[in-house]
């Protein structure tokens, strides 16, 4: 606490500016600690109240309205690198967003204290069609009960807090500490889905080269997300299947042809669970390797998705 003191009294507000800014717009950094020691710091009178709580609260809606905007102006996309680069690479942006719209708008007020939805709540609004207005007046509010509560605490408990941080020699020891207990997580749970892929079924893998070969074949998309937003494209020829509700379409699944799957996530995680799915019911299915990237990247043909196929999600009236 000392450290942030001392670098508080050399870089004035800067470096609580850029932690809490950074934080809002997804990057693991610990904005709470940062906010926290700011209220310690201006107990201690090296940083104005008034300025520091300010400066918090200003990072934090800059942050927060670059992703809302970006919302609104690339829809679902956005989401989906949201989702694509979080802990749980099959976690669905579809069920993310039914229960934001279920719990309703006011849950911005609250949405900076529920881990996975502090980033995740501003892109929706914006996707949603939350109005403007709206939006600012419920993010400012639970940003200042955000930023003010933690403050407050980092004011109030200033020595405690000090005892508690001494042995810290800088503010980067903080972050650093803390930067390194996300990555060993996200490591943990790279090597947890790894144990676990090893023990399953192993899956047929093919590149859009090899579906090309093929004459008689018949190709499935299994994005969770990707018959969202009007305009988005598939490979020709594919047809939709719903990866939520794949016990409903088992029987209509041919038994004797070749069937490819393919998806955007991550180590195409969705498709390969499908894949599994499959074949615990007798059915053989490959997954293509890179997914639908790969595929445009191959330079294969692909096609709009027809409207009447594009599942419109909710939207703030």
């Amino acid at each position: 606490m000392e450290a942030f003191v001392l670098a508080a009294a050399h870089y004035g507000y800067s470096l609580l500016f850029a932690v809490v800014l950074a934080e809002s717009l997804g990057f693991p950094v610990p904005a709470a600690i940062a906010v926290l020691a700011g209220g310690a710091a201006a107990a201690q009178g090296a940083m104005v109240p008034w300025r520091a709580l300010a400066t918090g609260v200003g990072a934090m809606l800059i942050g927060d309205n670059i992703l809302f905007f970006l919302g609104r102006k690339t829809g679902w996309w956005l989401l989906g690198v949201l989702c694509r680069l979080a802990l749980n690479p099959e976690s669905c942006v579809a069920n993310a967003a039914e229960a934001f719209y279920k719990r309703g708008r006011v849950l911005l007020i609250f949405a900076k204290f529920l881990p996975g939805l502090n980033t995740m709540a501003p892109p929706l609004a914006g996707s949603m069609g939350l109005p403007v207005a709206q939006f600012w007046a419920l993010d400012s509010a639970g940003t200042i009960i955000y930023i003010g509560t933690y403050f407050g605490v980092g004011y109030i408990f200033s020595d405690m807090l000090g005892t508690v941080l001494r042995g810290y020699s800088a503010v980067g020891s903080v972050i650093g500490w803390c930067i390194g207990a996300a990555i060993l997580l996200w490591l943990a749970n790279r090597i947890r889905i790894w144990l676990r892929s090893g023990v399953r079924l192993p899956v047929q893998m093919v590149t859009p080269s090899d579906v090309a070969a093929l004459s008689d074949v018949v190709i499935y998309d299994v994005r969770s997300h990707g018959y969202h937003d009007e305009g988005t494209e598939r490979i020709v020829g594919s047809a939709r299947l719903e990866p939520n509700a794949i016990s409903l379409t088992l029987e209509a699944l041919p038994r004797d042809r070749f069937i490819v799957l393919y998806c955007t996530c991550i180590r195409e995680a969705t498709a390969v669970k499908i894949a599994r799915t499959l074949a615990g019911q007798g059915i053989k299915a490959a997954v293509l390797k890179g997914g639908l990237t790969a595929w445009k990247k191959a330079q294969m043909p692909v096609e709009p998705v027809p409207s009447d196929e594009v599942v419109p999600l909710p939207r703030f009236a």
